[in-house]
């Protein structure tokens, strides 16, 4: 029979941090389960405490990614400098911090993603993080338009604009999961050099950060 401790800890109201976390430690763990009933079973949880959080597990995995990207934005936006910074410095600043909190939870990561860029691109785990991604890019970044593009023209080529960053972002994302550098120091001259030149070509001058970017590259893989 239950203590009267034991039922109050299961009558509990789990929050939406704590099922994230039951699920990332299940993943990692080698125990995690896409039915409802057998996860809220193992972590004393009732059905209808999870569906008032997540209307499904694949929401709750989606939701971790979107969290991943809140702490590191609530990070950025802590910081008084970071408004002032243009959107060059805006981009680096927003990888390099989002890397950092990804870079904390890579167990789980490391667990969950596939070792190939083109899977990574059709991942339903990562759509909530997608839409995220390119509305804090929309709001804070405001990424310009390339310099070639006629004015009148901008409004439709700003959602390609953003669908590239996210394309950019997987790029990163794919090269951080194979990078074996100390401290994945190899990453965060990818960013630099990737961030760089795509500013480059936004403003028409491409060739000399291209070729910068091109030897990195090379190198990386030999």
């Amino acid at each position: 029979m239950s203590t009267a401790a034991e039922i109050v800890e299961e009558l509990k109201f789990p929050t939406e941090v704590q099922l994230l976390t039951f699920y990332m430690e299940d993943v990692m763990e080698e125990e995690s389960t896409d039915n409802i009933y057998k996860f809220c079973k193992k972590h004393s949880v009732q059905e209808t405490d999870f569906y008032a959080h997540f209307s499904s597990m694949e929401q709750l995995k989606q939701q971790i990614w979107i969290t991943f990207l809140h702490n590191a934005t609530e990070t950025l936006k802590a910081d008084a400098s970071f408004a002032q910074y243009n959107d060059t410095n805006k981009l680096v600043a927003l990888y390099f911090t989002f890397f950092e909190v990804l870079t904390l939870n890579r167990s789980y990561i490391t667990c969950v993603l596939p070792n190939n860029a083109e899977a990574l691109k059709n991942l339903n785990q990562l759509k909530g993080l997608r839409t995220a991604f390119k509305a804090f890019l929309g709001e804070s970044l405001n990424p310009k338009s390339p310099s070639f593009i006629p004015e009148q023209l901008s409004s439709f080529a700003q959602p390609l604009v953003n669908e590239s960053y996210w394309v950019q972002f997987l790029f990163i994302l794919h090269f951080w999961l194979n990078d074996t550098s100390k401290g994945f120091e190899k990453t965060d001259v990818l960013i630099e050099k990737l961030i760089h030149t795509s500013q480059e070509l936004s403003n028409s001058k491409p060739m000399e950060s291209l070729i910068d970017l091109g030897k990195f590259l090379w190198k990386t893989k030999r």
